[in-house]
């Protein structure tokens, strides 16, 4: 392992164990692990709720949506890419399954190892188990897995993660394996080898290889987007039906082999997602948990008006994980279309977000905390996020309409809001704390599986969006640079740069910054780096949450893992009674 490996990983086991140090000890539990004895909603934190399950029966899982995305080269989003990667297929390497920091500790998953770096940690190879199969029984090969990277690139699939383009040698301009095109850095020199070949060096390329761009499509399966629908299964479950937006139903894959897997314990016979439902009655019947809602557990964390009905009752209260997300949620301005194309105007925003309403809507401060920078405080030195911009939590109107005076906006301007529909009441009170200052609000709300899509349209979105990012590992680079870099916007299935921030400085400065060889240096530059943004203003960092999910009276082996934002590790999950699930 060459230096520049080597600092740069002990720095990421030094980052996030300062993240979790301080995640036992704040008095609001910003970050997870340890319980927070301050905070009611975060008693579980860090525990297994339920005990072991016992294998069998049926767990139904209540959502108020459908996935976002499943085909493994389109899925980033947290919920889904746990759902995805635990369940329905498997990738190079995975995270252990446990709650608290046994979460973030990388386990080998297809692979054997962590993979082998060569080349200054410009190339990465790593070995197949071997006698893997698919659902079908045929064995899952390297070629497979070079065949998902490759259609990452694909226009045609939007939305997915974007390492392989960012890091792979020729990946810019490439558009996917159709008409037979092919990266010549992506190496099988046979069925069980796969070499990565990288234009800068990656340390933290195991970190990326945990990801469903690394997972396996076998070429005769794809179906281009209609792959999204029915994912062929290297996981320890296959989709037997799939009803968009009302049901899927997952049954076991006998093709997978336990013994080739440490970390999926497959419990239950059969997994049923019931979808469309409204949050408040999910959050009822959770509550209630009676009947075949004994043994279901929420895919959508609860309702702001729910979460007095879960903490003043001490049964319920002990059904509730309320991980924290380590995201931050964001009020992202489309930076290339007037007005915002006005620092005075994106700093009047700024000043007049009241972050004490948001914090209030979205359920009150034992759920979710005011942010003050644009990195989840997981990734600062202390686990707290600084306040460089000194802006009150409530905002301020005056200061905001100063600003848009000198802007030359007297009066004020309009514009749209689009959020999705489980955040409405902070759509709400985003539109009334920017009104105080003369910024006249419409709101857009989208369902929640379309929400990514609709505000990835960069020629069609609203000029606001509230929405957030989560690192996919604890790392400052695999968070202001997929926010802030504007050299892999899409017109299309935009992801990250929301704001669609062009910024020629800040971009030659990640570069300096992913070149450190000096691990510990990397993280304060980037530390530095999220104040230099914000005071370029093209978001306005407004709330951190816990993942409150509710389960049922007859669910065990619960928890929220860190690494997916708080959301059920769907690897361990199970049933206490089997034989009272539904059938």
């Amino acid at each position: 392992m060459n230096k520049r490996t080597r600092t740069l990983a002990t720095a990421l086991v030094s980052t996030l164990s300062l993240a979790l140090a301080a995640c036992s000890t704040g008095p609001s539990g910003e970050g997870s692990g340890g319980p927070d004895r301050k905070n009611p909603a975060a008693a579980n934190a860090g525990a297994v709720l339920g005990g072991t399950p016992q294998k069998g029966g049926t767990l139904t899982v209540l959502s108020n949506q459908d996935f976002t995305h499943l085909d493994p080269a389109r899925n980033w989003v947290m919920p889904d890419m746990d759902f995805g990667t635990r369940l329905l297929y498997r990738t190079l390497v995975t995270y252990k399954a446990g709650p608290g920091a046994q979460g973030s500790e990388l386990v080998p998953d297809l692979a054997e190892d962590l993979g082998t770096p060569s080349d200054g940690a410009k190339t990465w190879t790593f070995r197949l188990k071997a006698g893997l199969k698919y659902e079908d029984g045929t064995p899952i090969t390297a070629q497979d897995i070079k065949h998902n990277v490759e259609r990452s690139f694909s226009p045609d699939l939007p939305g997915g993660p974007d390492y392989a383009a960012r890091y792979l040698v020729g990946g810019k301009g490439y558009q996917g394996p159709a008409q037979g095109r092919h990266l010549d850095s992506i190496k099988t020199p046979d069925a069980r080898t796969i070499v990565f070949e990288l234009h800068t060096p990656f340390a933290e390329f195991p970190f990326a290889a945990t990801l469903p761009t690394f997972a396996p499509v076998p070429p005769k399966q794809d179906k281009g987007p209609q792959y999204d629908s029915r994912p062929f299964s290297s996981g320890p479950y296959k989709i037997e039906s799939y009803a968009r937006d009302k049901q899927m139903v997952l049954v076991r894959n006998t093709h997978w082999d336990p013994k080739s897997d440490t970390v999926r314990k497959a419990y239950p016979d059969r997994i049923v997602v019931t979808m469309g439902l409204k949050g408040t009655q999910i959050d009822d019947r959770l509550i209630a948990s009676s009947g075949g809602d004994a043994s279901a557990v929420s895919w959508a964390q609860l309702r702001p008006e729910s979460i007095s009905k879960v903490l003043t009752k001490a049964d319920v209260k002990a059904r509730l994980l309320a991980e924290s997300s380590s995201c931050t949620e964001m009020l992202q301005m489309h930076t290339g279309r007037a007005p915002f194309t006005d620092l005075k105007v994106r700093q009047a925003v700024q000043w007049a977000l009241d972050r004490e309403a948001i914090v209030t809507a979205a359920g009150g401060p034992a759920v979710t905390d005011a942010s003050s920078a644009a990195m989840p405080g997981s990734l600062f030195t202390g686990g707290k996020q600084p306040d460089t911009l000194g802006i009150p939590l409530a905002g301020d109107p005056e200061k905001a309409r100063r600003l848009l005076e000198e802007a030359g906006k007297p009066d004020g301007f309009s514009t749209g809001l689009t959020v999705s529909t489980g955040d409405k009441a902070i759509g709400e009170a985003i539109q009334q704390s920017l009104g105080k200052a003369g910024i006249e609000v419409t709101i857009e709300t989208v369902d929640p599986s379309a929400f990514y899509d609709t505000i990835g349209d960069t020629k069609n979105r609203t000029d606001l969006v509230y929405t957030g990012w989560c690192p996919d590992y604890p790392s400052g680079s695999t968070f202001l640079p997929f926010v802030f870099d504007a050299r892999f916007i899409k017109e299309k299935g935009n992801t990250g740069n929301q704001s669609l921030f062009k910024d020629d400085a800040t971009m030659k400065r990640m570069d300096e910054i992913a070149a450190m060889s000096d691990g510990d240096a990397a993280n304060k530059a980037w530390q530095e780096l999220d104040g230099q943004i914000l005071a370029k203003a093209p978001v306005v960092p407004a709330a951190s949450k816990r993942r409150t999910l509710l389960v049922g009276t007859n669910v065990a082996g619960a928890y929220g893992h860190t690494s997916w934002g708080g959301q059920i590790d769907y690897a361990t999950v199970g049933l206490k009674d089997p034989s009272k699930s539904a059938n």
